[in-house]
């Protein structure tokens, strides 16, 4: 199992180093600009795969790119809830998700990636306005995370970005796999 596999059933310990890995994937990139760049740089990704392709995982038991791109909207549907939580309420309690229950229970096989990357740009869109309207005070506040503790929007920032280049990275790997 990768160290970016992010499991609802991992330790404290493995939600330490998934959260180090992630980190680590931003360097000294701005968060800002990575969560601005992504959803034209996933759209770039998704040209000239077929239907067939963008299905295709590129491992029994791992995801497609379609499965990818759905978990990318439904998480920027996730970190709306969790960063308008944050900015109005004080120390809220934010819940953890499996993410691969998800995308069983919603059938992510079955999506329409368009459809799925429209919804992701959107959201994204909607979250960075929020972003950009915080205070540096607002960056601060934190919520109490089930898994991994006390978290500040800042913070989020960081990771999500992170979390955008590994999932573009997964799709390039897919996209390699599958051609």
């Amino acid at each position: 199992m990768s160290i970016f596999t992010n499991s609802m059933k991992s330790a404290p310990a493995e939600a330490a180093q998934y959260t180090s890995a992630v980190l680590g994937l931003l360097a000294d990139q701005k968060p800002l600009d990575v969560l601005s760049r992504t959803p034209a740089k996933v759209k770039r990704s998704l040209a000239r795969l077929t239907p067939r392709q963008l299905a295709r995982p590129e491992a029994p038991g791992k995801w497609s790119v379609k499965q990818v791109v759905q978990h990318l909207a439904d998480s920027e549907l996730v970190w709306g809830w969790r960063l308008r939580l944050v900015l109005s309420h004080d120390r809220p309690t934010i819940t953890g998700y499996d993410q691969d229950a998800w995308a069983a229970r919603l059938g992510y096989d079955k999506v329409d990636v368009r459809r799925a990357l429209e919804d992701f740009t959107v959201l994204r869109a909607a979250n960075l306005r929020v972003l950009k309207r915080a205070t540096p005070a607002d960056l601060k506040r934190v919520g109490v995370h089930s898994e991994r503790g006390e978290e500040s929007v800042e913070h989020w920032m960081k990771l999500y970005a992170g979390h955008d280049i590994l999932h573009l990275n997964q799709i390039e790997r897919i996209r390699r796999a599958v051609q």
